[in-house]
């Protein structure tokens, strides 16, 4: 090659050079604002924790918590844990009586508390109690007056010489056994395609050393502690994986040694949340193969350290006929407290099932019957039951008011420091231009609001069934929404329409018939999105006989000029158009068409450059895409962590898989932003930052708005609008 042949092909690899460079750059993210989301049910969920003591003559509930947030999934700690914290906190010996171990959201993620029930309160001041922790953002409170709530973040630890103070993931199910907290956490990814990254955890008190005790590329939930304290068991997807179950996750139980997770080994097939009675057998629930949830029990017959299949006796304890699941053991009685769900009814309860005379025993109906109870729990001494429910029936006091309603907006931690994250009391949250307001839809979806974005001031703006909302960039206070059933047949008329939210703001009340324009005439009609330059709409339609894209004239809608986007037999739908009018991004199952399975697709607004951003089969469902303000990011909902809890624990949730995530918009670089057993979906992204004392608003009294799992009743017939299922 001479001089001359050289040049060029130095020239092209330095221009190949500077144009990957500058690719590479166009997908660096302007990390900035705020991520508004919806959680199927979450607002009204109001947790509290309580007590009955059945030994009393006339048991009635005691209030373990503080009425702050939500509080869940307690957990009475034995003697030798009750000791070890004491000495803790240095506390003289018997005057701890009780100590609960429990779960709170009050920060914004999943975090455990403890509470100690102490005779002498005086003794332990707030400053000796920090001094001994060493945590600065010590807090005491007082749910009952002999209660000191101590605030514990298993998470301020220290993992292969790597604080972990900052991780935001979801942490469940603690239990203290010596010195060492173990409990549920969520904050290693699987790296695995729908995987769960819920894993067991140990950390020591006392130096912060963290070890994982479930091996890599595994799965456990629900851990259980035998009464020798040397044993975990799990309910564990093994090396099954989860296939999108959204009832009964088919987990097997597994244990291995509670000092470092050797020895494991496979000790149930089919079973979930394990409760230990003595070191030779446990009480679990399981799916029938009649259709109902039963408890059952195993027997040990070998060693448990050398146990095999024939060494195991499994028999089902409760009957047909009802469903009972979430086992807790007495260990000093012969009963198991349960969760039952009987047919007829529409609340859970929690029963004793007495062992000796084969029967069940209601516990909660008589005290609150209009309440779902959950997971329950005993103390050590067999003289109390605990559980958590709605605080919405408790007697409370004038001071605590507030503990009744429902927040608008709620701060939730974000694992990105210029983003701020939170929880929207309805669906399909929508910015205003400039960021200052909000636009909602109620949980029931058929009504419309309009808050300021620190939650005062809401407006109630549109009264009506709709689905799926956007915010006009140009005309000033006007939102589109899909107007009519969601979930519909292609043949039910959803149409798109406009409202001016301003003039009804201004009329400062309801107006039962606010006036709007109706952009379109024919078909089922869904998910309008604007273009930034304010003269078109993209949407979803299924006037060809299938749903895909349409754009069409903002202002004469169908009657103007409307053109197609996409065309085939499949669904393209979530449709969302980027600020800088470059791209319009939309979930598709057009991979495989009918499957549930919604990929991630880029487009220009003149039908080129179709790509495909996430892909279904190595990402899972992605669903609800929605661009940054700088056009560089996409935040979305997606199934890719799995599940991080048993469905069957929780309120029901038609997706308790749905968690937010954000990419860029090439789909690198993603990044989980959410952690629970919920369903989060329908995302969107304001260009105002919101910090968490900015969050004033409080506006809705709290209804306990929640229902019981509906396949426990047979229905399965609801369509999840907030995570993973498309409309």
């Amino acid at each position: 090659m001479n001089q001359s042949e050289i040049y060029p092909c130095i020239i092209v690899v330095l221009l190949l050079y500077i144009t990957a460079i500058a690719a590479a750059g166009s997908y660096e993210r302007t990390i900035a604002g705020s991520i508004a989301f919806s959680t199927a049910g979450r607002a009204q969920y109001a947790f509290d924790i309580y007590a009955l003591n059945i030994t009393s003559s006339s048991p009635k509930e005691d209030l373990l918590t503080d009425g702050i947030s939500v509080n869940y999934n307690g957990n009475f700690l034995g003697h030798s844990a009750i000791e070890a914290l004491m000495n803790k906190v240095g506390m003289p010996e018997n005057q701890a009586d009780q100590v609960l171990a429990y779960i709170t959201e009050r920060y914004g993620l999943a975090q455990i508390f403890f509470n100690f029930y102490s005779k002498n309160l005086s003794l332990y001041s707030s400053k000796s109690m920090e001094s001994i922790f060493g945590f600065s953002n010590f807090n005491r409170r007082e749910a009952l007056d002999t209660t000191i709530s101590q605030e514990w973040v298993p998470l301020n630890f220290v993992k292969d010489g790597v604080n972990l103070d900052d991780s935001v993931s979801m942490k469940d199910r603690p239990i203290i056994v010596d010195t060492r907290i173990i409990y549920v956490s969520t904050h290693q990814p699987s790296g695995v395609p729908r995987q769960s990254w819920a894993a067991v955890y140990s950390t020591d008190l006392n130096t912060g050393e963290t070890i994982r005790l479930t091996p890599d590329g595994l799965v456990d939930l629900s851990p259980s502690l035998s009464p020798s304290g040397e044993w975990i068991m799990v309910a564990s997807f093994g090396h099954i994986g989860w296939h999108g179950q959204t009832e009964d996750l088919q987990t097997d139980l597994y244990l291995f040694n509670v000092t470092d997770g050797s020895n494991r080994q496979l000790a149930i097939r089919n079973g979930g949340w394990p409760s230990w009675a003595d070191d030779h057998t446990i009480f679990f629930h399981r799916k029938s193969d009649d259709g109902w949830w039963s408890i059952y029990r195993a027997s040990f017959s070998a060693p448990l350290n050398k146990l095999s299949q024939g060494h195991v006796t499994v028999d089902r304890i409760t009957p047909t006929g009802l469903h009972a699941f979430t086992p807790a053991c007495s260990l000093s009685e012969e009963w198991v407290a349960v969760a039952t769900h009987k047919p007829g009814t529409e609340y859970r309860h929690i029963e004793i099932y007495n062992l000796t005379s084969n029967s069940l025993v209601e516990i909660t109906r008589g005290i609150s019957p209009q309440s779902y109870h959950f997971n329950p729990f005993v103390s050590y001494d067999s003289h109390r039951i605990g559980y958590h429910k709605c605080r919405g029936n408790a007697s409370v006091s004038s001071e605590d008011v507030d503990s009744l309603r429902v927040p608008v907006i709620e701060y939730v931690k974000s694992p990105l420091l210029e983003i701020s994250l939170f929880r929207i009391d309805g669906e399909f949250p929508s910015f205003s231009p400039d960021g200052s307001m909000v636009a909602y839809i109620s949980m029931e979806g058929d009504a419309i609001y309009v808050t300021r974005l620190d939650g005062s001031k809401t407006h109630k703006v549109f009264s009506g069934l709709v689905f799926g909302l956007a915010w006009d960039w140009k005309k000033n206070g006007i939102i589109y929404t899909s107007h009519g059933p969601d979930f519909a047949s292609l043949s039910t008329k959803v149409d798109i329409i406009a409202l001016n939210v301003s003039y009804m703001i201004s009329r400062g009340k309801n107006d039962p018939n606010p006036p709007y324009r109706k952009l379109t005439s024919q078909g089922n009609n869904a998910f309008p999105s604007p273009s930034p330059d304010g003269n078109f709409l993209v949407f979803r339609s299924g006037r060809s006989g299938y749903k895909n894209l349409y754009i069409m004239d903002q202002e004469q809608g169908e009657r103007g000029h409307i053109w197609r986007l996409t065309n085939g037999p499949w669904t393209d739908t979530m449709c969302n158009w980027s600020p800088d009018g470059n791209w319009i991004a939309f979930s598709s199952d057009r991979d495989n068409p009918g499957s549930g399975s919604f990929a991630l697709y880029l487009i220009h607004p003149n039908g080129t450059g179709l790509q495909k951003v996430l892909n279904s089969s190595t990402f899972g469902r992605v669903n609800h895409p929605w661009f940054s303000p700088d056009s560089k990011s996409l935040i979305f909902t997606s199934d890719y962590a799995g599940v991080s809890a048993e469905p069957i624990s929780v309120p029901y949730q038609f997706g308790p898989y749905g968690e937010i995530f954000m990419s860029n918009i090439d789909g690198s670089d993603v990044q989980r932003l959410t952690h629970n057993a919920y369903e989060d979906g329908t995302p969107s992204w304001g260009k105002t930052f919101v910090s968490p004392s900015d969050l004033i608003g409080k506006d809705e009294k709290l209804r306990c708005g929640f229902e019981d799992d509906r396949w426990l009743n047979g229905n399965v017939s609801h369509f999840s609008k907030f995570g993973c299922r498309a409309m």
